[in-house]
């Protein structure tokens, strides 16, 4: 294969200004500040010096004395085969403006060191505004996990979509409705909405129409844009406790950080008795009924009937994130929330975990009212969804894939979690740590003893090679307990009991520096 030069775009020297004289001079000198400035990097291709002088509108023989002086100064290099590039042992420059004291490191156009970076911003003393803020803390709560267990990871052999998604791409993507095109429906395209109104009817009982269907880039997407359109500033907002930290971070993001009101959860679910006590004129809930995240249990047929009845009395809404209601190992899914009362709940699926978290798309089903409202906050955030993919879902849906994938997954993963429960309660004394009784999803909460410290119990497992999430932060303050999040899918059976010993002498370790 051809090896394709990078060549270096310089801001920099369209800066020549030719009143002053000496063209060549100049050229020079805005080449050395490129380099210190770190616009060009050692490696980097120069332009030609016949296309860099038609370019500059000077002669050619300006642009080769240039050249050459930086040549002879070690700066850059040339050969008959790759042209002119930046040397790649640069010299320190002598001429560049550059203060004596300043590091070396800088003069040559390197970047500094992270440490060292940090230590200029200190000094430089930059006041972040309060969303920046928010959002910094949010970026480093949401690092991704290594991609080890038990961290939710990218569907293997058996679980992935394999050779099916493989053609259908190869079929739409070049010369089909997935080829590239103009701007597209903010809704998302048409064929991949009837798709998704068809399996949600059949599999989740969800009352809806296509036009109903609003495709997102993921749960998370669609929690925001509930979040914009449900919301007014002061309005107050129920949330559980413990919930999906993307959630609460989602809400504290877009100012309900004061009038987030956090809600106990119990066997049955959000305890509404509970939530209207603390606030009876909130205008929204947000509810995880098919599986409670992090905790796992359905939301009982009382709760819901409750939470109905408040939505209804109060004209307030009910978004329903329906966390991996397909991978129930025991007894049939329980139906939506949504089908119950379908004007009153805006509900949230996503294809990402079940075929993999790379592919970027799920969905909200909306009722009729909000329709607009949901597109009109679309279009300002990211116009509208990736085209391509959207059509490889739409038929891998319309032609049944995805209940295939589904059944095989949830036998592949029922046996996955018998054999690390059975793992964990092998290798931890119950007094020491304990799984939660759950019959569903693609992940388990390993409780700790209270006196753990799960935040430094996940980061002593990530220099052991585990990847897990503290339970912790996803309590309101004051009523923390601490666990792990384990996910179960993506590795076999020998890499989790490997990830298990380690994981269970870290725990181990963290008992022994535990306070009394």
């Amino acid at each position: 294969m051809a090896r394709t030069a990078r060549v270096a775009d310089i801001a920099s020297i369209g800066t020549l200004n030719p009143a002053a004289g000496n063209l060549s001079r100049q050229l020079t000198q805005a080449l050395r500040e490129a380099v210190r400035k770190g616009e060009l990097r050692a490696g980097d291709a120069l332009p030609s010096t016949r296309l860099l002088a038609a370019t500059l509108g000077v002669s050619r023989g300006t642009v080769l004395a240039a050249y050459e002086q930086l040549t002879a100064e070690g700066f850059l290099t040339a050969t008959p085969s790759s042209g002119t590039c930046v040397a790649l042992a640069l010299p320190a420059p002598y001429d560049a403006g550059t203060h004596p004291s300043e590091p070396a490191a800088r003069r040559n156009g390197s970047r500094l060191p992270s440490a060292q970076r940090g230590a200029e911003q200190d000094e430089r003393a930059i006041a972040l505004p309060e969303p920046a803020a928010t959002y910094a803390r949010i970026a480093r709560e949401f690092a991704p996990l290594a991609p080890v267990p038990f961290a939710v990871s990218v569907p293997m052999d058996v679980t992935a979509p394999g050779d099916v998604w493989r053609k259908l791409g190869n079929r739409l993507r070049a010369k089909g409705p997935g080829a590239p095109a103009g701007y597209g429906d903010p809704l998302g395209a048409w064929p991949l909405r009837e798709a998704i109104a068809n399996y949600v009817r059949k599999s989740r009982s969800v009352r809806c129409e296509p036009g109903q269907v609003v495709v997102t880039s993921g749960t998370q997407q669609g929690l925001f844009l509930a979040s914009q359109v449900l919301l007014a500033p002061h309005d107050q907002v129920w949330a559980e406790n413990p919930a999906y930290r993307g959630v609460t971070a989602v809400l504290e993001s877009t100012g309900h950080r004061d009038t987030t009101i956090r809600v106990p959860v119990d066997a049955e679910g959000i305890d509404v008795r509970a939530a209207i006590a603390m606030a009876p004129h909130a205008r929204a809930a947000f509810v995880t009924p098919s599986h409670q995240y992090p905790l796992g249990m359905p939301m009982s047929m009382a709760r819901r009937s409750a939470l109905l009845e408040w939505a209804r009395a109060r004209d307030a809404w009910i978004v329903e994130d329906d966390y991996d209601s397909e991978l129930r190992y025991q007894g049939y899914p329980f139906p939506s929330l949504q089908g119950l009362e379908p004007e009153r709940v805006v509900y949230l699926g996503t294809f990402s975990k079940i075929l993999f978290p790379s592919l970027r798309l799920g969905y909200a089903i909306v009722p009729d009212a909000l329709v607009d409202a949901f597109c009109g906050a679309r279009v300002l955030m990211d116009r509208h969804p990736p085209n391509a993919d959207q059509y490889v879902l739409a038929a891998f849906l319309a032609e049944g894939h995805l209940e295939r994938h589904v059944r095989r997954v949830r036998n592949v993963y029922a046996a996955y979690r018998s054999k690390l429960i059975e793992t964990l309660g092998a290798l931890l004394p119950d007094d020491l740590a304990w799984v939660e009784p759950g019959d569903q999803g693609m992940h388990l909460v390993l409780w700790l003893a209270a006196a753990i410290d799960d935040r430094r119990v996940a980061e002593a497992a990530r220099h052991a090679g585990v990847s897990v999430r503290a339970v912790s932060p996803m309590f309101a303050p004051g009523t923390a307990r601490p666990g792990l999040v384990l996910g179960f899918g993506g590795f076999g059976h020998a890499q989790m009991i490997d990830a298990a010993r380690r994981l269970a002498a870290v725990i181990a370790d963290a008992a022994k520096h535990a306070p009394s």
